[in-house]
């Protein structure tokens, strides 16, 4: 495969970042072209480049870090979950943004990501830490958790309201659920899948989403009831026992990227 194809394969992924890294898919797009002239201009850029998708990404942020101008009027063209991200994201210190983003959106490893940045994997966990850290300061909203096991839901309660949030209601079964979402729609939902009376929480996230977009984060000890490649899968899932600190990186990464259905 030629140098020109293997960049052209990652740029659709590049422009995704750019534009995530900007908040304006102008200012994005200016920034990878000023990449692939600088390496079209430079032959040791080039080879550098075509090493692999974390050297495109090492170059690319290197001339952002060099040339970065603030974001621009947030795109009219997204969607309304992309134009709130993108506005969560201009409060973001920059570095912290990159990292974030490398890690989450890019779904890079942590050493890929210090590689990227030139810094360390540890710096790269506190950069993350960080960025998660100011999300939170930024942005609040209402949970409604789905859980049937009480210690495990005043758990999961008493994370959420540390965090800032407001729990409008817990519920063990699909059909309690559903009459708390309607009386007090939520912004998130943290569902486990199995419930007290047999239902399901699957289904009571189908039902829920009826109403409308909601990020939603599955907690579970059944992983593979989701994890099955035979239909979509759920953006964020964790498995119990959880550590608290990975449920609140998945409330933290879930509230900043917006919602999306999990399931069909």
């Amino acid at each position: 495969m030629s140098v020109a194809e293997q960049i052209g394969e990652q740029l659709p992924y590049l422009r995704r970042y750019a534009r995530a890294l900007t908040g304006s898919q102008h200012s994005g797009d200016a920034f990878v072209r000023a990449t692939l002239e600088a390496a079209l201009a430079d032959r040791a850029l080039l080879d550098q480049i075509s090493k692999g998708r974390a050297a495109l990404y090492g170059a690319f942020n290197r001339i952002w870090s060099s040339g970065h101008v603030e974001a621009e009027a947030v795109d009219a063209a997204g969607g309304l979950h992309e134009q709130a991200a993108q506005l969560r994201l201009s409060h973001i210190t920059p570095e912290h943004r990159q990292a974030l983003l490398l890690t989450t959106l890019e779904d890079f490893s942590r050493e890929d990501t210090a590689s990227i940045l030139g810094v360390s994997p540890n710096e790269v966990d506190a950069l993350v830490r960080q960025a998660i850290d100011e999300i939170e300061n930024e942005t609040t909203t209402d949970v409604l958790i789905i859980e049937d096991e009480p210690l495990i839901s005043m758990q999961l309660e008493g994370l959420v309201s540390d965090l800032g949030h407001q729990v409008v209601g817990t519920a063990a079964t699909r059909s309690q659920a559903l009459e708390i979402f309607a009386d007090r729609p939520a912004g998130l939902v943290l569902a486990d899948i199995q419930l007290a009376d047999g239902s399901s929480g699957i289904d009571a996230v189908e039902d829920l989403l009826r109403f409308g977009d909601v990020p939603v984060i599955f907690i579970t000890a059944y992983p593979e009831r989701l994890l099955t490649g035979e239909r979509p899968e759920p953006t964020y899932l964790v498995t119990k026992p959880f550590q608290e600190e990975t449920v609140r990186a998945a409330i933290s990464q879930a509230l900043f990227f917006g919602s999306s259905r999990p399931l069909n």
